[in-house]
């Protein structure tokens, strides 16, 4: 069976009940918009992008604010890729709350190959939509237009990670262009995959560097959270990560753990840092980190 046969499909026409406001009020929006899933979560969302080539820190990131704004009941909107795309989409399904999928090729069509899993739990639990007709393979150029509608269907839109010339940087000038609210999470200076979040910060985006900042941002364009969501902390890929289990054992500088696990300073460094917003460790006055 094709891996989304027996699941609901729509056509929303715009200037037609049911086309999504906010798309409509867009810079150059899409004729038709053909959707898998519940037309009813095209509602007025958080978009989350970042970068495909992810770093641990980018990674975290997406998990801790998708996950929060799902819980929160905002809609999660993003691009479906390889990255902070798919970690967001995860993390909001995850936390119980809905999200959507903006394809470059036809809803139908499940690019990456890998993803179709997780496209299909999207459309069970949100939606997974296109401007192109069933079956359109996607090509190079389709990515960076379907970008506008990422920042078509949000509110506001979250930069996690981005490095200089990043296409992440379309979905900003879009969401600018539609006159939407764009955040981003700081990272390192010494990071290049940072380097673009910290740069639109710079330009006037709202940094973000926790729920609490999160929520204030969203309250003001789509009310308050529907719910009270659980606290997230993004679980590591193999047990117990090696940062935390060190600092659990022995409360240490970044240089110290770096030596001891063999890691780069900087990879600590973001390592920590998201371990801290997360709630997992507490930097002391020293400079050492310990479990909180």
């Amino acid at each position: 069976m094709n891996w989304c046969e027996d699941l609901s499909r729509f056509e929303l026409h715009i200037g037609e009940s049911g086309y999504p406001e906010q798309l409509a009020e867009s810079p150059d929006p899409p004729p038709v918009l053909y959707g898998l899933g519940d037309p009813c979560s095209l509602a007025p969302g958080l978009g989350v992008v970042g970068a495909r080539k992810s770093t641990p820190y980018g990674l975290a990131a997406a998990q801790y604010f998708a996950g929060w704004a799902g819980g929160a009941g905002y809609v999660v909107v993003s691009g479906g890729a390889i990255g902070c795309d798919q970690a967001a989409h995860r993390a909001a399904l995850a936390s119980g709350g809905r999200s959507v999928a903006v394809m470059a090729g036809g809803a139908d069509v499940h690019y990456p190959r890998s993803a179709s899993s997780m496209l299909r739990a999207i459309a069970t639990n949100g939606a997974v939509v296109s401007e192109h007709p069933w079956g359109t393979q996607p090509q190079k150029w389709t990515f960076r237009t379907r970008n506008r509608i990422i920042a078509g269907l949000s509110m506001a839109l979250l930069v996690l990670e981005a490095a200089l010339g990043s296409g992440t940087f379309s979905t900003a000038d879009y969401a600018l262009a539609a006159g939407r609210d764009v955040l981003a999470i700081p990272g390192s200076i010494y990071a290049p995959e940072c380097a673009g979040a910290n740069r639109l910060i710079r330009q006037g985006a709202t940094p973000i560097t926790d729920a609490d900042e999160l929520c204030l941002a969203l309250e003001g364009l789509l009310g308050p959270p529907a719910r009270d969501p659980t606290p997230w902390a993004p679980a590591s890929a193999g047990g117990d990560d090696p940062v935390l289990a060190a600092v659990r054992t022995n409360p240490q500088r970044p240089d110290d753990l770096a030596r001891a696990l063999g890691l780069d300073v900087v990879t600590i460094v973001r390592l920590l840092g998201v371990m801290e917003t997360t709630g997992q460790v507490v930097r002391f006055r020293d400079g050492r980190y310990g479990p909180r």
